[in-house]
């Protein structure tokens, strides 16, 4: 009898406990639907939202201009966008190309007044020879003594450029020759073909050659002269042909005070620089070498055909 009545209370907690089980249940589920259907559901869910998207934001920082990609090599680049990745470029290990940090350099400044005959450059060519009589030739510098001269041929002539040119000639055995430009030698001599004089040639080679190989380059030399002016025959104050004499460098332009200021004038295949209309005959005159250098020249009246010596002369490069 004792067993049993314990086995029955034992069966009765257990039933007891089975129900307060099932009420805490339906009390929890009771409480879940009330929290899913009551009115400050959308609010909550909508903060989550909120908080997410800021969490989001936060943890995904906008790139810095540190943290950007370098900056392009282009400087018009660098100038569109206004950034200031410049800054962070100018201490990268790679060297800058802007144009402003190179140092100004003459030659670089006159680069656009050289023509096709440029300082430093080798050519290449042939050389042959012709009766030069006295001296005269394309270039109008009149009759000469000098005999170490050459014709250029019309291509290197440029429109008289080559005019006044001192060239270093060399012939394949070694044997080389300084000449001065007076001169064009016409088609159907080649480009980097000199037409040298006799004696220039004989420098080179035996006359009975002919026609041989040669290279040749540009010279700035040493001379103790200075240059001179002279108007061609015919100039008045109306009309003027002017001409530079005994220039060291070849010649890129020459301009003619004006009223208005400095006036370029056009150069002409027999080497005088015309003014049409006379703007500037008789005033003074600047005259620009193919490295840049300008000489202005003044007190030099209009005289037809007649050499007027100056004080001036270009730089030795």
């Amino acid at each position: 009898m004792a067993s049993r009545s314990h086995r029955s209370s034992s069966s009765g907690r257990r039933r007891t406990a089975l129900v307060s089980a099932a009420v805490a249940v339906v009390v929890a589920l009771v409480a879940a639907l009330f929290v899913a259907f009551g009115p400050d559901h959308e609010t909550d869910v909508a903060d989550s939202a909120a908080a997410a998207a800021v969490a989001a934001t936060r943890g995904t920082p906008t790139p810095t201009a540190q943290e950007s990609k370098p900056a392009s090599a282009s400087p018009s680049a660098s100038a569109r966008t206004g950034s200031p990745k410049a800054t962070a470029s100018t201490t990268s290990p790679r060297p800058s190309t802007a144009p402003a940090s190179r140092p100004a350099r003459k030659v670089s400044a006159s680069a656009s007044l050289t023509g096709r005959i440029k300082p430093g450059v080798t050519y290449d060519g042939v050389a042959t020879f012709y009766d030069v009589g006295n001296g005269d030739g394309a270039c109008l510098y009149g009759p000469t003594s000098d005999v170490m001269t050459a014709a250029m041929n019309h291509t290197d002539y440029e429109t008289s450029k080559a005019c006044g040119a001192y060239i270093r000639v060399r012939a394949g055995s070694g044997a080389s020759v300084t000449v001065r430009i007076t001169n064009e030698c016409p088609l159907p001599c080649a480009p980097g073909q000199l037409d040298l004089s006799p004696q220039a040639f004989a420098k080179l080679a035996a006359p009975v050659q002919g026609r041989i190989p040669i290279t040749w380059s540009l010279l700035s030399p040493s001379t103790s002269d200075t240059v001179s002016i002279r108007y061609k025959t015919g100039s008045s104050r109306y009309w003027c042909g002017v001409q530079a004499i005994g220039h060291r460098n070849p010649v890129a332009r020459l301009e003619v005070e004006t009223a208005s200021g400095w006036k370029e004038l056009p150069r002409t295949d027999y080497n005088y620089f015309l003014s049409e209309q006379g703007s500037g005959c008789g005033g003074a005159i600047r005259i620009t070498d193919i490295y840049g250098e300008r000489l202005e020249i003044d007190g030099i009246g209009v005289k037809p055909d007649v050499v007027q010596p100056t004080r001036v002369q270009f730089a030795q490069h």
